[in-house]
This record gives structure tokens, sequence and C-alpha cells, in this order.
């Protein structure tokens, strides 16, 4: 047998033993994006609903191919260095990044485009783990041994909402205390902590947020109404949800959808999307889909491993469910609008990026023995 195929025999060996369960459910998730994105593109499978599928084909590769060869001690051994290079991705946007509708995001060199802040949501998890995972328990549980954890995570929160990007500054923040919290934090400090963040987000209303942000808010809370302004979106969602009943209006049918009275479908507002075309059992089939895939995640988080891939697996099912949560909240009306896409469904390169890698991660901690 020639070398090549001897490396590609054993490569496929390799590839045979890694959690499956998890593989298809991310496959499942994607195939229902390729499908919406047809119902946004009218019936064409040019343009968004072909590149939503090849570039998660080409993720899924590199994901099985990572998850294969780098171990889940590789991971912990860079966590540092991934967490530091997103961090200064992060410090040069303040200089030298992209603005787009207002915001300054992105880095762009040549065609290629990227967005530091979605590199942290994996980074702050990594370094969290590899953090907690040189603690013995009594340390964990101290307060003194916080401090550290919470720089980690303050750090790329600060600079994430001078972009401004409340919503990735949240989920980043949430995901960095679900680690914090899964490594033994206790709750007397975790409820001071939570009464002294709600200080801190009354005066962030008055002193930080923009005035959009605040409309937004405002709206969500009732003090403003603005049904042609910051309130359209929603309302727009509310409408379509509402009129989806049991099975929805059908596929490519959704009348809200369809007539382009619906904002962002591809992108943030495409679970209003799936309600609308496939109604009530539409929607809980894809939330039980990340329900499981959640659950899967935890199992592998669950066995006897380091303390680094118990909580970066974890740290990983953290950052899905605040995915997942905020955004089906947020189109629903229970949240603010705060531009968080649904995981491996919403039109977008760098938010599937993280996730693939996050996933990764997942499977080589599953895979390998640390």
């Amino acid at each position: 047998m020639s070398p090549l195929l001897d490396v590609t025999r054993r490569f496929f060996e390799r590839a045979s033993a890694l959690n499956w369960s998890i593989i298809t459910i991310l496959c499942a998730l994607a195939l229902i994006g390729v499908l919406m994105h047809f119902s946004v593109a009218g019936g064409a499978w040019s343009g968004m609903p072909l590149v939503h599928g090849l570039r998660f084909a080409g993720l899924l590769a590199l994901a099985v191919i990572a998850a294969v060869y780098i171990t889940a001690r590789a991971w912990r051994d860079f966590a540092y260095w991934l967490y530091g290079g997103a961090l200064a991705l992060l410090v040069a946007v303040e200089f030298i990044g992209e603005t787009r509708m207002g915001a300054t995001r992105w880095l762009s060199v040549g065609p290629v485009s990227v967005q530091p802040s979605e590199l942290m949501k994996i980074a702050i998890v990594l370094a969290l783990a590899r953090y907690y995972h040189h603690l013995d328990p009594r340390q964990t549980t101290s307060i003194w041994f916080a401090f550290p954890a919470l720089a980690l995570i303050a750090a790329p929160v600060a600079l994430i909402m001078h972009q401004p990007d409340l919503g990735t500054a949240m989920l980043i923040a949430l995901a960095g205390f679900a680690v914090m919290f899964l490594a033994g934090l206790r709750w007397r400090y975790i409820v001071p902590a939570m009464a002294l963040a709600a200080v801190g987000a009354v005066g962030a209303y008055y002193g930080v947020l923009h005035d959009y942000q605040r409309a937004r808010i405002n709206v969500f809370l009732g003090l403003e109404s603005d049904p042609l302004g910051e309130g359209y979106h929603v309302l727009q969602s509310k409408i379509a949800i509402g009129a989806a009943g049991l099975t929805g209006q059908g596929w490519m049918r959704g009348s809200q959808s369809q007539g382009d009275f619906l904002p962002e479908k591809h992108t943030d507002f495409i679970f209003t999307m799936i309600v609308e075309e496939f109604g009530f059992i539409g929607g809980v089939i894809v939330l039980a889909l990340f329900g499981v895939l959640m659950w899967r995640t935890m199992e592998v988080a669950g066995r006897p491993r380091s303390q680094f891939g118990q909580l970066a697996a974890a740290g990983v099912a953290a950052t899905l469910a605040c995915y997942v949560l905020i955004n089906t909240g947020m189109v629903m009306g229970l949240v603010p609008v705060v531009g968080i896409p649904l995981p491996l469904i919403s039109y977008g390169g760098t938010a599937m990026v993280t996730m693939m890698a996050g996933f990764a991660i997942v499977l080589a901690i599953d895979y390998h023995p640390d």
C-alpha cells in the first residue's frame, strides 16, 4: 500500500471514531439553514443557499481534521496564545478597523474580512478553562482567584462594547460567567456580583450605550412606541410568528418573509421565518435539535477528563445556549434586539467559523484522552 493510501486509511479509521451524533446534528442544522436560504432567495440555489452549504461543508471537513490531529492538550497549551491573539485583533479594530453601518467591528485584508469579536467567543472559553485547570478545588471557590478570571472577561467585553456591539459583549460575558460557575464559584459570590452587574447596567444605559441601543431597550420595556423605527423588526416578527399556527404557511409561502416585510430574515430573524413557514412544530423541531446538541456536548464535558476538557466543552455548550436563547428571545420580543444570529442556520461566515471551531474542540476533547 502506498504511503498516501495508508495515511488516508488511518485518517478515516480515526474519523469514524469521532462523536458522530454531534456531527449529525450539526449537519441537520446546517441543512435547515440551506433550505431557509433557498426560501429567502425565492427558489434559487445559487447565492446564499450554495454559499451557506459549501461554507459549512468546508468548515466541517476542517473540524473533523482538527479533531483527529489536534489533541485537547494542544488546545490547552495554546489557549492563552489564542486569547492574546484575539485580544490583539480587538485592539487593532480600534485603530484600523473597518466601519459598516455605524459600527467598527471588522478587519479587512484584501477580500478577507474578519470580525475578531467572534473569535473571542471561543478564545475566552479556552482561556478560562486553562486558568481554572491549574487551580485546586479550594482556589476555584475563592473570591480572590475569581479576579483574574473576571479580568480575562472584562478586557474583551470593554473593547467590544466600544465598537459598539452590545449583543456580542453580552454573549462573551455570559459564556465567561458560565465557565466560572461551572468551575465552582459559589453562590454567595455570584448573587452580590449579579446585583453589582444590575447597578452597572443602569449606569451603562445612561453613560455607555449609544442612542439606538437605548431606543431598542426603551421599545422592549414599553417606555417608547416606535413601530416604524426601532420597534419595526420585532413587530413584523411577532406578526409572522402569530400567523404561523401549528404547521405554518408552507415552505416559501410566508406572507411576511416573502413579501419582504420581515427585515434581516436571512440572519438575525431567520428563526421567525422558520416558524412562519413551518409553524409551531417547525420551531420546536429546531429548538429540540439545539437542545440535543447541548445535551450531547454536556455529556462530553461530564466524562472524567481533565478540568480543562470539562470546562472547555461545557463552555462551548454555554456559548451555544446563549446564542440560541438570545436569538430566539429577541425575535419573540422577550429580550431587546441585539444582533445575535442563530448558529449554523443564519447566513454569515464568521459566526459559523466560531461555532465550528468550538465543536472541533469538543470533538477533540471527546476523542483524545487528555
